[in-house]
């Protein structure tokens, strides 16, 4: 339609191109998340290094903690070789449970089941054998990054039915009253601490002496340290 000289014209509006991205959009850079891989063996340490630093995925994995990191900051994710228990007091696994946010995955080793059982004892929840593939290893991290390990197809949570001693025929109890005699309590104290009487805490300690093969309390007591039970009384 016109008007003198005017000349109005219609104009579409515009309708914004749906699936196409602008070229000014850019994609997130991967997240950061720092491994810290905690073994006393070189071999371990390399394989598992080599295989999360070459993850691919929407996450960026490094194992010597982020660049300009603050001196205080604390790794996402520990793996922690449960062979550094065979010659450790296990310090370092209580000052990363007790005083760090960090997720704790224990690497399992099958044939040292013992050292396994320490760190269930000392609160890891979660671990993983070395039998696990490289794929697994990285959605593993991916998982505890989400706090999803409650679903994840790799994770495994210690079996809660286990307990020291049951391999030699223990019962709960008897593992209970050994750990306690392992940490250097009298049997007074014992049936103090779990509410029985003198007289079955004497029951127990006969029938656990005669499980494992021993005859006297020193014996006892050397048994549980070989077997994993902590000296000092953490109940």
């Amino acid at each position: 339609m016109t008007t003198g000289s005017d000349t109005l014209v219609a104009v579409e509006p515009l309708v914004p191109v749906v699936g196409r991205a602008s070229t000014t959009d850019t994609e997130a850079p991967p997240r950061q998340v720092w491994v810290e891989i905690m073994t006393t063996q070189e071999v371990v340490a390399v394989g598992l290094r080599t295989i999360l630093e070459n993850a691919e995925g929407h996450l960026s994995i490094t194992t010597k903690g982020p660049l300009n990191a603050r001196l205080d900051a604390e790794p996402d994710v520990v793996l922690f070789d449960v062979i550094k228990l065979h010659d450790d007091d296990g310090g370092e696994l209580d000052r990363l449970l007790r005083q760090t946010a960090s997720c704790i995955i224990a690497v399992d080793r099958t044939l040292s089941p013992v050292l396994g059982r320490r760190a269930r004892d000392r609160g890891v929840e979660w671990r993983v054998t070395l039998n696990i593939t490289g794929d697994e290893l990285v959605t593993l991290i991916h998982d505890a990054v989400a706090g999803a390990l409650d679903e994840s197809a790799v994770a495994q949570e210690w079996d809660s039915a286990e307990h020291l001693g049951e391999a030699a025929g223990l019962s709960p109890r008897e593992g209970s009253v050994l750990g306690l005699v392992v940490s250097g309590l009298s049997n007074q104290q014992i049936a103090d601490r779990l509410y029985l009487s003198i007289n079955s805490v004497k029951t127990y300690i006969r029938s656990t002496y005669r499980k494992v093969g021993v005859s006297s309390r020193a014996q006892a007591v050397a048994w549980g340290i070989q077997h994993g039970f902590p000296v000092r009384d953490e109940v």
